[in-house]
This record gives structure tokens, C-alpha cells and sequence, in this order.
């Protein structure tokens, strides 16, 4: 059975964000980039901190899964194409990892006053091993659910979905380096993936925005500084 995402459990760290940022007033924004493979994920980052560097934003860039040594380590096992695993151990690494890299890396930038831009977060568990593993699967989602609700205490303020079809992210990844563990999926599971994305945005406008993935890199740009702006109240 599958449904839509109407997470009771990711509204409940939704509302515990909000109330985090209300008691931290130097608290640092938190933007998290989504997207299916070969959507431009990181020339869009490596964009967005230019700009932030030439407004004066302190940042730090990160991702995931990895963004600490011991997630990095993880994260080396979760890509390695020889990795033989089941689903749930595949779920449980990604929070593990997570876990140490919010302690560790997100939360001290954070409360320092540090924006955090993100390559990839909860949204991508969801899209990837809800969707693309599960399909929608009722019983998957809740899990996922119930494990970001006990293990993230903040989510992004602002999620920047890539939004491009899929062949066409696939075609550009293609002309990468060889395939990782997830790049090496079937044109079904990336299909699933772009749904989980599309079902978010759909489910959280005021945190997810969908930004056309098509056209140059500066065009791009410009769609994301502009959602940046909105968001934040930058002038």
C-alpha cells in the first residue's frame, strides 16, 4: 500500500525547528539542495556560496550522506558498488551517519550563527529509500517518519529542489565518473525518486521550492538566489 507524504512526524520536527529558531535568535539558516542524479546539484551549491561570500553570510558546506569523518567512512560504504546490504541496514547506515554528522558538523555551525548549505538531507531518505526503494510503501514511510521525528531536531528552513526529468539528469550523469552504488539504479527507481520529490513539494511549499534544473548554470543561479532572497528577507 502507498500513500502520500503527510508526515505527522516530520511535522513534529518541523514545529520543534520553528521553535528553535524562535529561543536562538543568532541561530544560522539551514538550506538543504535536493534533486534526482545529474540535476547540477553542486555547481548550484558551489553558486549559491559565492553569493554568499560576497554578501558577507558566513557558511558552511557540507553533505550527505558524509559531512563528518565518521559519516564520510559511512558514506564510502553506502556508495561502494560492492556493498551487498538490505534495505533497512541501508536506512539505519543513512541515520547513522546523519546522527553524527547533525552533532558533530550542523548543529554547532548553527548555533554559532553559520548558515549550513546542505547537499542533500531528510528529503533525499524519503525520495530515495520511501520511493525509490519502497515505492510509497505505507509501512517504509512511517519508519522513515518515525526515525527523523527521534533523530533530527531541525530540518532545512529552505529545501531547493532540482526539478529536471530524469532521462535527462541520467544522461547528464552518465558523462560522469564511473557509477556509484545509487547511479547504478534502473531508469524505475529514479522514476519513484522523482515522485518522492514531487509528493514533498506538493506536501511542504512553505519549505520546498521547486527550482527549474533546466538551462545554463547562471540562469539556474538566478532562480536560486531569488528563492533565497524570498525566504530570508535578504536585500
Amino acid at each position: 500500500m502507498s500513500v502520500p507524504i503527510n508526515m505527522q512526524a516530520t511535522q513534529l520536527a518541523t514545529d520543534k525547528e520553528a521553535s528553535d529558531i524562535d529561543t536562538v535568535s543568532e541561530s544560522g539558516r539551514f538550506i538543504s539542495f535536493e534533486g534526482t542524479e545529474g540535476v547540477g546539484k553542486t555547481t548550484a551549491i558551489e553558486q549559491l556560496c559565492s553569493r554568499l561570500e560576497a554578501a558577507g553570510i558566513d557558511y558552511l558546506r557540507t553533505r550527505e550522506p558524509g559531512g563528518s569523518p565518521f559519516a564520510e567512512r559511512l558514506r564510502a560504504i553506502l556508495l561502494d558498488p560492492t556493498t551487498d546490504i538490505n534495505d533497512d541496514t541501508e536506512l539505519l547506515l543513512l541515520f547513522a551517519a546523519r546522527c553524527d554528522h547533525i552533532q558533530q558538523v550542523i548543529a554547532p555551525a548553527l548555533q554559532r550563527g553559520t548558515w549550513v548549505i546542505c547537499d542533500r538531507f531528510t528529503d533525499s531518505t524519503i525520495a530515495y529509500q520511501g520511493f525509490g526503494r519502497a515505492q510509497g510503501n505505507s509501512e517504509v514511510l512511517t519508519k522513515i517518519e518515525t526515525l527523523i521525528a527521534q533523530f533530527v531536531p531541525r530540518l532545512p528552513e529552505l529545501t531547493l529542489w532540482l526539478d529536471l526529468p530524469v532521462l535527462e539528469g541520467m544522461s547528464r550523469a552518465g558523462k560522469r565518473s564511473v557509477a556509484d552504488r545509487f547511479e547504478q539504479q534502473a531508469l524505475a527507481f529514479f522514476t519513484q525518486v522523482y515522485r518522492g520529490f514531487d509528493t514533498l513539494a506538493t506536501a511542504h511549499p512553505e519549505r520546498i521550492r521547486r527550482i527549474d534544473a533546466s538551462g545554463t548554470a547562471k540562469e539556474v543561479s538566478a532562480r536560486i538566489w531569488q528563492a533565497v532572497e524570498s525566504q530570508f528577507g535578504l536585500v
